[in-house]
């Protein structure tokens, strides 16, 4: 008997990996999955100890989608679990990093745009898939997958449900690094490294203004001036040695 589907969580080095895990269905959300990653979410951005997450899945594929089989006929409310999943990843306050193998469709692909970047193993399948099934894919979802990628990659993806290969993902900013298969998590684990020892204040900021927030200008100003992040980097730089920064994002 399979496992029952589950959303697996693990917190070490200040990364948190939260692993996509139902491979009987090739990791398929069901709407409990979807609608347990929300609370996750929150419960690992108050946690001080995380500061970088990655999101991935079990085995060989990252997510095919939803779960059809669980939708129970009322497409509307597992649409606005998925949407309510994705909205919480993307407004997750720390770096997030979609590491795809394999199948990433559907829902899938929604979660790992909702991401802040994507790494993906050479071998790994895009698709967007609504026009398949007759389903109006969210407008929030379809406003992200075009400020991503474009809005004529967007349409084709949309328009057509066909699976796109990594070197069109690259090209088209779906993806951001492609490796091989082999070397995909040991990439993913130096990066995040280097993410875990910079400045969070940096990075909160980078993340609120990329996403087109234009109404706290003044508090990361005032968050620079108080967080002494600035004079450690500038000492740490002169002083050849890695910087110790302080500030960190209150929930």
């Amino acid at each position: 008997m399979s496992p029952a589907p589950s959303l697996a969580h693990s917190v070490t080095d200040a990364v948190a990996t939260v692993v996509i895990d139902h491979p009987a269905r090739r990791n398929a959300m069901t709407d409990t999955m979807w609608a347990a990653l929300p609370p996750l979410l929150d419960t690992l951005a108050a946690d001080p100890a995380v500061r970088v997450l990655v999101l991935t899945g079990a085995g060989g594929t990252f997510c095919a989608g939803a779960d059809i089989s669980t939708l129970g006929g009322d497409a509307g409310a597992a649409q606005e679990l998925a949407v309510a999943a994705e909205e919480a990843l993307a407004a997750f306050p720390k770096p997030t990093l979609a590491a795809v193998r394999g199948y990433c469709v559907g829902g899938g692909c929604q979660l790992a745009a909702a991401c802040d970047l994507r790494f993906a193993a050479e071998n790994s399948l895009f698709g967007v898939t609504p026009a398949r099934l007759g389903i109006v894919y969210p407008a929030s979802s379809t406003r992200r997958l075009a400020s991503l990628v474009g809005p004529a990659t967007a349409k084709y993806l949309l328009f057509s449900g066909e699976l796109i290969g990594t070197g069109r993902a690259l090209r088209t900013g779906l993806v951001d690094e492609v490796t091989a298969e082999d070397e995909l998590d040991a990439r993913v684990a130096e990066f995040t490294r280097i993410l875990v020892g910079r400045s969070q204040l940096t990075q909160a900021a980078a993340k609120e203004f990329a996403a087109g927030r234009t109404d706290r200008d003044g508090y990361w100003a005032e968050q620079a001036r108080g967080s002494g992040d600035t004079a450690e980097g500038v000492s740490a730089f002169l002083e050849r040695r890695a910087a110790r920064f302080r500030w960190t994002a209150t929930p």
